[in-house]
């Protein structure tokens, strides 16, 4: 999973893949087993790719595509006062 920028999220999904490839490979030489590259996608404002909706149905479970976005959403919200909060920490007062 990944939440890149929005400008660059249709670039992440092909990293991704191409990343995890070597791993499926090797997975399925040394223990032959079946395996698939499931990229999840969605961009720092909840932005979701094409394929997403098809790829959640190769994952085995109940996903939704919204609960996923809020978790995104809430995750950049944490990162970006936690860096708030440390600016303000610092922040020398003249």
């Amino acid at each position: 999973m990944a939440i890149p920028a929005d400008r660059n999220f249709v670039q992440k999904e092909a990293e991704k893949k191409l990343k995890y490839n070597s791993l499926c490979i090797e997975m399925q030489r040394m223990w032959n087993l079946k395996c698939t590259i499931v990229p999840v996608i969605i961009g720092a404002t909840g932005i979701v790719t094409r394929s997403l909706k098809k790829n959640l149905v190769t994952i085995p479970g109940k996903h939704s595509i919204d609960s996923l976005q809020k978790t995104a959403i809430f995750g950049i919200s944490h990162i970006t006062r936690k860096v708030f909060y440390m600016y303000t920490k610092y922040e020398i007062v003249y």
